[in-house]
């Protein structure tokens, strides 16, 4: 998956293709002249979309035709094509096909109309003696069947030699013109479908022509009226093109099931108010990992029969596996075992980039714990909370799924003693793409590596520094060994800085980016953080990302990631001077007030601006990584505002939008089902299942890159351009990076409970670092506790938590325990009371394998966080 630029291409079934109802050589009288042109740029006026090839060369329109090289040896016709998916039929309707066609050197080309998907079943064929000079084909036939999105391939495979084929004026005319598409909206009160939480926010859109205020009802499930209020016109929506009204009804807090909200005469989804409602989201949208994981057979006991599969990818038959695989011909003279990681999107293939900040985003999950008044130190996320194989094994969850990608991610790198050694590959997929769908254990395409980028070894970089702060406390193997490869990619990566990848290719998405930046801002401060050396400081000081604006309107994703090093430089422990961390932490804040006042420009309550340029590839996960920069200012300052900012976006992302639709499958009564990709493939094989729960979808997306919706949904306002198809690869694909936003975000919001009020600091605490033993091995500490509010503390329990391997040998003062890197210290029976404006202090030795030891930025007390000096 590449969120700008790819084109699916349906691999031919390789058999014999079995005409239906009719033969190349039956006559039929010709369509009528007004007869609709299922086509679309037939003449290749607006260059190759959305045209695909597959088994070919890079697909180029010269001289106004399109043309693809095609290697020699392949076996079969349909082991390469160029074709065209989503072409309406209608059964018993005439229908013209016509094409020109050049062939050099000459060679048959086979026209396949067939089902685009197993068993790929032909309706009609014709075969042209191709040659040098150019000739026109055209035949009329008889659709034998209803097939709203059949597939028309020109086979071009199965020569003893090398050829360049090339067509022009490709026409299929005939049938009915198609249904205008309507989609099912729903009442014309857009809720979240999921629910509010009790001291949260809590809005609604209603879509009407009434000009003026409007009475609206808040039901129970009884049907009883709970409250009651007029809405507030907000005239006609930019990215929707509706007239709307917006519904506040935040001042009912009571909690209930199966609530409605009635306006203008029409009844919203049912919704729940509760503070539970994103507990099970959280792992919902982490259990996709799982289910998304490469190289590992998937136990159907922990995540349900259906998704059960063998181990994808280990060279088991049809399989050519990713244990030994070779670079793409001509760039490397190694072989690599890269098995494992996950699978980024609806394809098989796996990229570095995208795994980068995907895996990032649930590493930072967990350290938020760490770091956040509302994290509790990271309890939720802890061993045995998430259906994994590796549960029960002392480190938390969330870290297990992240591992399984650093391992594919390490692996990724080239070896010591080759060119460009410490460097990582950018990606390994398929040569060819595959079918739709697609189990990965039936994936018969030989696997390859593509070359080295700048990018993809700063990502590994970036996420292999995190890793070694966060494993420290878990497993100092696998910590050091993380430590090892992000210096040894960094390196490699200043001595290389500006390889890109290639915007083009076959079998998978390029992910190309030529300005990496920001890829070495956050791959700077990452280490930086980790190790605490001042030659990483001195490059992200240097970086003019460190006193830029690095939070763009339309969000940041795997090709801005300079925004990543920002939060974490706001968040994570350091030794930053006081004024410069003042600077850093007022750049999240001003940036979260930005989104908070296009919040309140939208009608929709969006942190994203209006316009068709905001309705991207993938942007469900940029407006959500919107609400990661809110949640964030929540976290370092309390101010509710942010974290109801944060709690907005959900209400969009979970139904408060234009199409009525939650855009996470399984949550919300009308939720998408039918996101793109090979595994979950049950719109098109009922054998094969749906998106697990918890699958969130692209979005909409204005710029309508794929044949589906191409032709369905012309002129969509913004807010419109979504399907929930699996055909439809631009707007409704799952991928790994858009479930680690909503994972995030989810829990955030699940740290929340009901998002009441935020007290105000009743203690503040100093933390003092007496310094180093002798040789480096350990330091000696303190913790002095003052009361500063009007009541007596009879008893306390401090926590706070190291930023990396830091292990408490013995204390003084208190009773003091450690799991992971959270420290936990209990008075003792003579200083359990603290009076007002009274202190009290405990001090301890601890040990260390060396790195970055700052002070922490949290300390609670009974569960309450203090104001840390």
């Amino acid at each position: 998956m590449t969120p700008s630029r790819r084109r699916l291409a349906v691999l031919a079934a390789a058999t014999a293709v079995a005409l239906v109802g009719v033969s190349a050589g039956t006559a039929f009288a010709d369509p009528p002249a007004d007869a609709p042109e299922q086509i679309r740029n037939g003449d290749f006026s607006e260059g190759s979309s959305p045209w695909f090839s597959y088994g070919t060369n890079s697909l180029d329109v010269v001289d106004g035709q399109l043309c693809a090289t095609v290697s020699a040896g392949l076996a079969n016709p349909w082991d390469a094509g160029i074709g065209h998916d989503a072409l309406p039929l209608i059964a018993g309707a005439e229908y013209t096909l016509g094409f020109d066609v050049t062939s050099a050197p000459g060679g048959p080309v086979a026209a396949v109309l067939q089902l685009g998907s197993e068993p790929y079943t032909g309706y009609y064929s014709v075969t042209a003696a191709a040659t040098p000079t150019q000739q026109r084909v055209e035949r009329t036939f008889v659709a034998p069947t209803d097939d709203s999105r059949a597939q028309l391939i020109f086979q071009i495979g199965g020569s003893a030699e090398a050829r360049t084929v090339c067509l022009d004026n490709i026409s299929l005319r005939g049938g009915n013109p198609p249904e205008p598409y309507v989609p099912d909206t729903g009442p014309r009160v857009r809720v979240n479908q999921v629910g509010y939480l009790p001291g949260g926010p809590k809005n609604a859109t209603v879509v009407t022509e009434a000009t003026e205020a409007l009475p609206w009802q808040l039901h129970s499930a009884s049907g009883a009226v709970l409250a009651s209020g007029t809405t507030t016109p907000r005239g006609v929506d930019e990215a929707s093109a509706q007239n709307v009204h917006s519904v506040d009804f935040s001042s009912y807090r009571t909690p209930g099931q199966g609530l409605t909200l009635a306006v203008d005469g029409e009844v919203s989804h049912p919704f729940d108010i509760s503070g539970t409602l994103y507990d099970q989201l959280r792992s919902d949208a982490l259990q996709f990992f799982y289910i998304q994981r490469s190289g590992i057979e998937i136990d159907g006991d922990l995540v349900g029969e259906e998704y059960a599969r063998p181990a994808g990818h280990l060279g088991v038959a049809p399989n050519q596996g990713d244990t030994d695989v070779p670079c793409v011909a001509g760039t490397c003279d190694y072989r690599l075992d890269v098995r494992g990681g996950w699978y980024d999107a609806g394809d098989h293939g796996k990229y570095v980039v995208n795994g980068g900040i995907a895996t990032y985003q649930l590493l930072n999950s967990f350290e938020r714990t760490k770091n956040a008044a509302t994290g509790g130190f990271g309890a939720d996320l802890a061993d045995g909370t998430l259906r994994l194989p590796e549960r029960d094994n002392g480190v938390p969850d969330i870290l297990d799924e992240a591992r399984w990608e650093l391992e594919f991610l390490l692996r990724m790198q080239v070896p010591a003693g080759k060119p460009l050694a410490g460097m990582a590959h950018h990606k390994i997929h398929d040569r060819n793409w595959t079918g739709l769908p697609m189990q990965p254990e039936d994936d018969p395409e030989p696997r390859e590596l593509h070359p080295p980028s700048t990018a993809a070894t700063l990502n590994l970089a970036a996420t292999a520094a995190q890793c070694a702060r966060l494993f420290a406390p878990y497993d100092k193997e696998f910590a050091q060994r993380c430590g090892k490869a992000a210096k040894t990619a960094y390196a490699a990566a200043k001595a290389n800085p500006a390889r890109y990848a290639p915007s083009t290719g076959n079998g998978g998405g390029p992910y190309d980016d030529t300005n990496v930046t920001d890829e070495f801002y956050w791959a700077a401060a990452e280490l930086y953080l980790t190790t605490g050396e001042r030659t990483y400081l001195t490059d992200l000081t240097a970086s003019p990302h460190h006193t830029g604006d690095v939070f763009d309107p339309r969000g940041f994703g795997w090709q801005s990631v300079a925004a990543l090093g920002r939060l974490d430089l706001a968040t994570v422990p350091s030794g930053l001077p006081a004024a410069e961390l003042t600077r850093i932490r007022a750049s999240v804040t001003a940036a979260a007030d930005r989104y908070l006042a296009e919040i309140g420009r939208q009608a929709y309550g969006l942190p994203m601006p209006g316009d068709p340029n905001s309705y991207f590839w993938g942007g469900n996960g940029a407006i959500i990584n919107n609400a990661v920069v809110l949640a964030t200012a929540f976290d370092l300052t309390g101010a509710a505002k942010y974290r109801d900012g944060a709690v907005q976006t959900m209400d969009y992302i979970l139904g408060r939008n234009a199409l009525n639709i939650s855009y996470v499958t399984g949550w919300g009564e009308h939720a998408a089902e039918n996101q793109h990709s090979r595994i979950f493939g049950f719109q098109l094989d009922p054998s094969m299942p749906k998106p697990p729960a918890g699958s969130i979808a692209g979005g909409p997306n204005a710029a309508l890159q794929d044949p589906f919706v191409e032709q369905l949904l012309e002129g969509c306002a913004p807010m419109f351009c979504f399907v929930d198809d699996i055909a439809s690869y631009s707007t409704n694909e799952v991928a790994i990076n858009w479930n680690s936003a909503l994972a995030w975000l989810s829990s955030f919001l699940a740290d929340q409970g009901d998002s009441g009020a935020v007290p105000a600091p009743t203690c503040s605490v100093s933390y003092t670092n007496y310094g180093s033993w002798q040789g480096g091995t350990g330091f000696t500490a303190q913790v002095n506790i003052r009361n500063t509010g009007t009541a007596a503390v009879n008893g306390w329990t401090a926590r706070f938590a190291f930023t990396g391997d830091a292990k408490v040998r013995d204390a003084w003062m208190a009773t003091v325990t450690q799991s992971g890197a959270t420290v936990t210290a209990k008075s003792e029976s003579y200083n359990s009371r603290i009076n007002p404006g009274g202190s009290v202090m405990f001090g301890f030795n601890a040990t260390t394998g060396g790195g970055a030891n700052p002070a922490p930025n949290l300390v609670t007390v009974n569960g309450a966080a203090c104001t840390v000096s």
